[in-house]
């Protein structure tokens, strides 16, 4: 009861501090600003086939408020015999796509269990409008995420019987990887984040996480800035926290997404590697090369 009630504690505390940098009145560029002439296409990563067979397909991992199921896609390595350790893959603000769906096979082939869960609950969207009023929902129901993103856990964790679990999100789910590490600060075994302006580096609330973490960011993005990023890697590690931040020149806000037209291909390969290197490490897994 202790650890869920400093898990929320925190939790709260870190949402208030996504919301002012997603919200509707911001200093910093919003989402919005910084995608508006962006679309969903699949970006190189995206294209990539796994490096093992896999299989993959939709599955339901818990329910909303009001009782209605949520789905997700769920891939896995198609040799798998036993258990395997398991990775909660959380997409960006245009929701869970073909391109995310790609991705989850490919972190599959790797030799995980991946669940790509849905924040959006089965809307997708095509335009840097749908996927704003999209956002607007998730703030609007922010328990309804956490308790989503709960869910997803408790399904791998039950269902999977995965014996560890990590989470990875671009973007928007790079907000929420690090949403997700401070609802489980003592139980997530590591998370990837991939930029994310809605990190925090409130000391109080960082001081809760035990798992390590990496982090990937460009030096041109805005949200979050350079400086974020670096007092974000200083507060941790003044804490005596395992973590790694890699920030990326010449790269800007989205640099490694699986869609979108600002994909920056030296920057997002070299953090692909870095972040499966670092699963490998952190789950137990050997790394296929």
């Amino acid at each position: 009861m202790r650890k869920f009630l400093f898990g929320a504690i925190a939790l709260t505390v870190a949402v208030l501090v996504w919301w002012g940098n997603h919200g509707p009145a911001v200093s910093a560029p919003s989402l919005y600003q910084l995608h508006q002439h962006d679309r969903p296409v699949a970006t190189a990563i995206a294209r990539i086939e796994p490096r093992q067979p896999v299989l993959a397909g939709t599955v339901t991992y818990g329910q909303t408020a009001d009782n209605q199921p949520i789905q997700g896609y769920l891939a896995r390595p198609a040799a798998q015999v036993h258990p395997a350790p398991a990775i909660i893959v959380i997409h960006e603000w245009w929701g869970l796509n073909d391109n995310i769906e790609m991705m989850t096979r490919r972190l599959a082939g790797e030799g995980y269990t991946a669940l790509a869960v849905d924040l959006h609950l089965g809307e997708v969207a095509q335009t840097p409008e749908e996927a704003r009023a999209l956002i607007g929902k998730v703030q609007a129901d922010l328990d309804g995420a956490n308790a989503n993103i709960r869910q997803a856990y408790d399904y791998l964790q039950t269902v999977q019987q995965a014996p560890k679990i990590a989470s990875l999100g671009w973007c928007f789910g790079g907000t929420w990887s690090l949403n997700t590490a401070l609802l489980f600060p003592e139980d997530l075994d590591a998370a990837v984040i991939y930029y994310g302006g809605g990190i925090t580096t409130d000391r109080a609330t960082l001081r809760t996480l035990q798992m390590p973490i990496i982090g990937f960011f460009g030096a041109e993005d805005t949200n979050p800035p350079p400086a974020t990023v670096r007092e974000f890697e200083r507060v941790l590690k003044s804490l005596g926290k395992s973590v790694e931040i890699h920030l990326y020149e010449g790269a800007g806000h989205a640099f490694s997404n699986p869609s979108g037209m600002n994909y920056v291909e030296t920057a997002a390969a070299d953090a692909w590697e870095k972040a499966i290197a670092f699963l490998a490490t952190h789950l137990n897994t050997t790394h296929i090369h």
